[in-house]
């Protein structure tokens, strides 16, 4: 009897386990790191974390903000601010874990990662509030064909960057 109950149990755990994913996919991603708490936002794709007492910069694979930030004025778009503004509202002083690629920095020695936040990839929303387009680099690709079809509909449905009306 004892073996039975305990295949029993075992049978039930594995079948919470199964429908918990199916029900909440995105909030069990492969390998995260953190929690780490965001310091600052620098613009819409870019953040910086405290990780181990140290300042990092992270900037998000896959997901291309417009410019608010560039040193050369010239290159900044209104549209810049408000993605900067929606990363900032959503991100400063919150915890966030980091999921990495292949690549773990790119040239400019920033992190690369996929941003979570409350159970939800950030790159994601991006994308799916049209406030990002996509951006890919190789190797760093695990989620494109997803990332391509969240813009897809973003644009479909008019969001953010897509909208018909321009932003100033």
């Amino acid at each position: 009897m004892r073996g039975r109950k305990k295949a029993s149990l075992m049978i039930i755990l594995t079948f919470v386990i199964a429908i918990a994913f199916i029900i909440f996919p995105e909030e069990n991603p492969g390998d995260l790191a953190g929690p780490y708490p965001v310091i600052r936002v620098v613009d819409g794709d870019t953040i910086v974390v405290d990780i181990a007492g140290e300042q990092n910069k992270v900037r998000l694979i896959g997901v291309d903000t417009p410019e608010s930030v560039h040193p050369n004025p010239s290159r900044n778009v209104p549209y810049g601010k408000i993605s900067s503004e929606f990363t900032r509202n959503a991100m400063e002083g919150k915890l966030v874990y980091l999921e990495y690629d292949v690549e773990p920095t790119d040239q400019y020695g920033r992190i690369l990662a996929y941003v979570w936040l409350d159970g939800v990839m950030f790159n994601k929303t991006l994308l799916t509030e049209g406030h990002a387009v996509l951006a890919t680099y190789p190797p760093n690709v695990r989620y494109v064909d997803e990332f391509t079809q969240l813009q897809t509909k973003a644009r479909a449905d008019g969001k953010g960057l897509w909208a018909d009306t321009p932003y100033e």
